[in-house]
């Protein structure tokens, strides 16, 4: 019967003592917190708030009354690049409503060869001079039927 020894191996002694000292000493840092010297107070965040700077008081404007101004037009062009004007009429295209603005005659309009008009209600035509066909907003450029309703 062999007897075998119950203890490990001892390690080998060119690396042996030297690890377990380096072990012992960094397991003893591990345990520890961070090194203070005995004079430094510990930080502590502020208390106060930070100091808010108040502008210097302005003095007060003295505003003009100001007149009520006309609402602003939408640029208005002679022609435009994809519209034919009509034929003879003396015309300028309105961009905030999609179509020419027939000059001399009052809330009548052209796009694509339609006549459009407003009277109280809208109605279309093949000619400046009628004969008009009653229509809804839906059946007018859709920049005329938001101006009148």
């Amino acid at each position: 019967m062999t007897t075998q020894s119950l203890l490990p191996a001892a390690p080998s002694t060119r690396f042996g003592l030297p690890l377990i000292c380096l072990l012992l000493t960094l397991a003893g840092c591990a345990g520890q917190g961070p090194y203070h010297e005995p004079d430094e107070p510990e930080w502590e965040p502020s208390r106060k708030p930070p100091a808010v700077q108040t502008p210097p008081p302005q003095q007060p404007r003295v505003t003009q009354p100001t007149q009520p101004q006309p609402p602003k037009q939408a640029p208005r062009m002679k022609a435009h690049p994809r519209f034919a004007p009509p034929p003879g009429g003396n015309c300028y295209w309105d961009t905030g409503l999609g179509v020419y603005v027939l000059e001399g005659q009052q809330n009548v309009f052209y796009r694509e060869r339609v006549y459009y008009r407003w009277d109280n209600g809208w109605s279309y035509s093949n000619g400046p001079q009628g004969p008009w066909l009653p229509t809804d907003a839906s059946g007018v450029p859709a920049g005329l039927g938001r101006r009148f309703h």
